[in-house]
């Protein structure tokens, strides 16, 4: 094995968010999605606003909950971001 492959960088992600965090959603990264086209065309903006929490990650999704008296839903993770 080439040196050239142990020293690979690994593929760069961002922060990991896990359970408990607060998270909103990435516009950008949610509207060209294949969630996106399965939902309501116009998304309401609390979820681009924040805070959810984030109640559970189960490989590349997460859980949501919203403090808002709507349901739970799952999003990938590489469109949520940590709230700020």
């Amino acid at each position: 094995m080439a040196d050239s492959d142990t020293n690979a960088p690994a593929k760069a992600k961002p922060a990991a968010l896990r359970k408990g965090a607060l998270v909103k959603v990435n516009r950008k990264a949610y509207s060209a999605s294949i969630e996106a086209a399965a939902s309501d065309p116009t998304p309401p903006d609390y979820i681009f606003n924040g805070p959810g929490e984030l109640l559970v990650v189960k490989g590349d999704y997460g859980q949501v909950r919203w403090n808002r008296p709507v349901p739970d839903v799952w999003l990938r993770m590489d469109q949520l971001e940590a709230y700020s």
